[in-house]
């Protein structure tokens, strides 16, 4: 009996790590494909003098997240992955990240990834409406909204899409 309590409660901890509330799916609450993305100055890593800690809970931080605010990245012209995760108390999140280095090793600078830790950058949480976390925006070329997706992705999930981008291709 011991036991089963010991699961149910670890089961309950596992469930509560992160807050993903997909609300109403024909919109509300985050952009639907096609829509302009918000063009705002979100902290950077030159805004904080390179301190990490400034801008992301995450424990194995890739800095080349944390170069472009996200009017920035818009000027670019490039494919954007845009996530927003609070790894410091999201299991998910944490995992997300991990996937996204490996997606940045692969994609170089064909891409510009971006992570939103809602600790340092609350109002590009709120410019893009996230309530839960992980969210996922995957932006084309011309800066509008090719995918959201709420919750973690996976590999097979996110590189066809962003094979697509980088051929100048459109889901």
């Amino acid at each position: 009996m011991m036991k089963c309590r010991v699961f149910i409660v670890a089961v309950l901890i596992a469930l509560s790590g992160c807050d993903i509330d997909f609300g109403d799916m024909s919109g509300g609450g985050y952009f639907l494909k096609g829509e302009a993305v918000p063009s705002l100055a979100t902290k950077t890593l030159k805004d904080v003098g390179g301190d990490m800690a400034k801008l992301t809970s995450y424990r194995y931080p890739d800095p080349r997240m944390y170069q472009w605010s996200v009017d920035e990245a818009l000027k670019q012209h490039k494919p954007i992955v845009l996530e927003f995760a609070t790894p410091g108390h999201c299991t998910q999140c944490d995992k997300q990240l991990q996937l996204l280095k490996e997606m940045m090793n692969k994609y170089g600078d064909q891409v510009l990834f971006l992570h939103m830790d809602q600790y340092y950058n609350p109002e590009a949480y709120d410019a893009f409406q996230v309530r839960g976390e992980p969210w996922t925006f995957i932006v084309n070329a011309e800066g509008k909204v090719e995918m959201v997706y709420p919750g973690r992705m996976l590999y097979q999930e996110i590189d066809p899409v962003l094979e697509l981008l980088t051929q100048g291709k459109k889901l």
